[in-house]
């Protein structure tokens, strides 16, 4: 019987682990609550890979209410060492076009209340955030979706907001004057606590829609939501092929600097 283990983690919709081989469901309890769902394990090309869907498989986690720490946990509970995170997210710049994907290397947090530490003493734990991101992980999905012909960017900053409603007109026009890439709702707090358990972290932002501070500007349509759909559709299945692909690249051992993210942090 396979072990309930797992070397690499996938946050994500339903319809990924329709790419995994020898599948099996396994429930994760961890000191924080539960997390948004069931684990699927399975393998990609011989590696262990868990998946789980961020929203639950019915979508019924708003952003603002994931237990981003239990997700987080129960990674590494299974033993997963790096975590993929692919999101949705809108354009807030005419250049980042629909259907394109980012790889950030930064974020903007514009939350609040979210449970984003596990360190609340007594020891005082002050993570580096100023490059949030894997540099190992972050090469390795840009090289993979140019080699598959997708539009990607290398580098981009996603404004994290709370949610659940959308940005108003005037907060999306100035997240877009201070050069900020992408918007999104999960981002914050999920990859600082991967860094805070010492895992590597990367996004791949799937961009569906203009958000609503460039609607309009430089011959931009507002998008319908028939249309967000669709390129969400399109945008899943070119990041099951991307993720399909990187995961073989992905090596065994570690050389950044996320696995001792820990180093001279601690007080």
């Amino acid at each position: 019987m396979a072990s309930d283990t797992a070397e690499i983690g996938v946050f994500g919709g339903s319809g990924f682990y329709s790419f995994l081989e020898n599948t099996r469901v396994v429930r994760v309890d961890t000191p924080y609550g539960p997390p948004s769902d069931r684990f699927t394990i399975g393998e990609i090309a011989g590696r262990s890979v868990a998946f789980l869907p961020r929203h639950g498989r019915e979508h019924q986690v708003p952003a603002h209410m994931v237990n981003y720490r239990a997700n987080i946990y129960a990674m590494r509970e299974l033993g997963v060492k790096r975590i993929l995170g692919p999101c949705a997210v809108g354009s807030l710049q005419p250049h980042v076009k629909r259907e394109s994907f980012v790889i950030c290397d930064q974020f903007v947090d514009r939350t609040s209340g979210r449970k984003d530490t596990y360190y609340d003493g007594p020891i005082t734990t002050h993570i580096s955030s100023a490059d949030p991101y894997c540099p190992e992980l972050r090469r390795i999905m840009y090289d993979t979706c140019k080699a598959r012909g997708i539009d990607v960017r290398p580098e981009g900053t996603v404004v994290v907001i709370q949610g659940p409603r959308f940005s108003t007109r005037s907060e999306s026009r100035w997240f877009s004057s201070q050069g900020w890439e992408v918007i999104n709702m999960t981002q914050y707090p999920e990859v600082v606590l991967a860094r805070e358990l010492e895992i590597c972290y990367v996004n791949i932002s799937l961009v569906t829609d203009y958000d609503v501070g460039i609607e309009g500007e430089a011959g931009l349509a507002p998008v319908s939501a028939d249309e967000i759909i669709r390129i969400l559709n399109a945008n899943n299945a070119r990041l099951k092929d991307v993720i399909f692909d990187a995961v073989p690249k992905i090596p065994t051992e570690r050389t950044c600097s996320c696995a001792t993210a820990l180093s001279g942090a601690q007080l």
